[in-house]
């Protein structure tokens, strides 16, 4: 049986073998910490649940979800949510499409945007889905080192003039994950400036606006002069209001770019179910008193973790927003790859964390931790990492 070259393009999903390790790992020790992947711990607020139990119980919402573009109430919300936070006005019927994830949709801008042989632009170390999502659909891949030394904002003025030609997409995306690198509003207009003049679609991946902490709010890209007459932004449900298994997120910005977005999904996918829009639409629009929860919740761990790997010597930059912290590997350990570091790591300490190179070429030589185990857990796996440092 012969698979598609596309196939054949990409990796195994780094979370599949960090969860293969993790597993058999748990078999022999039984007291594994996992702060590998991103995947939240705390509960959905529970007026979100009783949202989306109230809709199941309507026999109409177990039909085929209509509008196709989306639940008109959730695409109002979202449209609304977005002038009250960043003072940014949608056309919730032209700018505005809910999807299965901003995963799911930026896997498929690529499939909308790139023909065999274009070039995505895509940073590195940057989420997987960023560079493989253009692998998937045919496309090549430019890869823009971000790092401390370049205030981790991609160098767009290096870019080779060939790749330029054949260059279509451009994406950004901050708060970064992994790196949780911060954006000023001055980095997006000259990234607008630099997809303006070479015709690019730009993509901003913004996941974590609400992930933020020490009273830092991130700018939209959408805030920026013309950012609108070639770039979209995507969000998720699932880091803001504990959400990761609903699966469902949005797009929003430039009009025909979404629209072609949703004509590839208009042929793989018959949209969210029902109740998950509703819920989804009750999120936007009630309190948001839970995201301050979480966003407290968060900053707790990130205190900790922070606080007690820099006592154990692990020098570690203290996170602005995301759930991350990404650490480059210690001294001692620089000779190990960072598969084998966290190899090494999970099988020495029993604590999971995620190898850099699974984020790109340019996350080599780091990990990433996830702030998803309580504080007590979090202490006792900065101990147990102690026994090697």
């Amino acid at each position: 049986m012969q698979l598609a070259k596309r196939v054949k393009r990409i990796p195994p999903y780094l979370f599949t073998t960090i969860n293969e390790m993790k597993e058999k790992v748990a078999q022999e020790r039984g007291d594994v910490i996992d702060l590998g992947m991103g995947n939240p711990d705390l509960s959905t607020p529970s007026h979100i649940v009783e949202a989306l139990r109230e809709a199941v119980m309507d026999p109409l919402s177990h039909r085929y979800p209509l509008p196709a573009r989306g639940d008109e109430e959730l695409r109002e919300g979202i449209a609304e949510w977005y002038k009250k936070k960043f003072q940014v006005a949608l056309d919730p019927e032209e700018e505005v499409l809910p999807l299965t994830g901003s995963k799911e949709g930026i896997a498929v801008v690529y499939l909308a945007s790139l023909n065999p042989g274009d070039i995505a632009l895509v940073p590195t170390p940057t989420y997987p889905v960023h560079f493989n999502g253009a692998l998937l659909a045919g496309g090549d891949v430019y890869s823009l080192p971000i790092n401390k030394e370049n205030d981790f904002s991609p160098d767009f003025s290096s870019v080779p003039g060939e790749v330029l030609k054949k260059a279509k997409t451009v994406l950004v995306s901050y708060p970064n994950n992994p790196t949780a690198a911060i954006a000023s509003k001055e980095f997006f207009a000259e990234t607008v400036v630099f997809a303006r003049k070479y015709g690019l679609i730009l993509i901003h991946d913004f996941a974590y606006s609400e992930i933020t902490f020490d009273g830092y709010r991130p700018p939209s890209l959408l805030q920026t002069k013309g950012a609108k007459e070639l770039g979209i932004e995507f969000h998720s449900f699932s880091k803001t209001y504990n959400m990761p298994g609903w699966r469902i997120g949005f797009v929003v910005g430039n009009g025909d770019i979404i629209d072609s977005i949703f004509r590839v999904k208009s042929y793989i996918d018959f949209g969210i179910f029902t109740p998950i829009q509703k819920a989804a639409c009750l999120a936007l629009t009630n309190s948001q008193d839970c995201v301050k929860e979480i966003r407290q919740v968060y900053q707790k761990r990130r205190d900790v973790l922070v606080r007690g790997l820099t006592e154990l010597g692990w020098e570690v930059e203290l996170p602005m927003a995301t759930m991350y912290v990404w650490a480059s590997i210690p001294p001692s350990y620089s000779g190990m790859s960072s598969l084998e570091f966290s190899k090494f790591l999970l099988q020495k300490t029993g604590v999971v964390v995620s190898p850099g190179i699974g984020f790109g070429e340019g996350g080599e030589g780091f990990v990433r931790f996830a702030l998803v185990a309580d504080e007590e857990k979090i202490e006792k796996a900065v101990s147990q990492i102690g026994s090697i440092l």
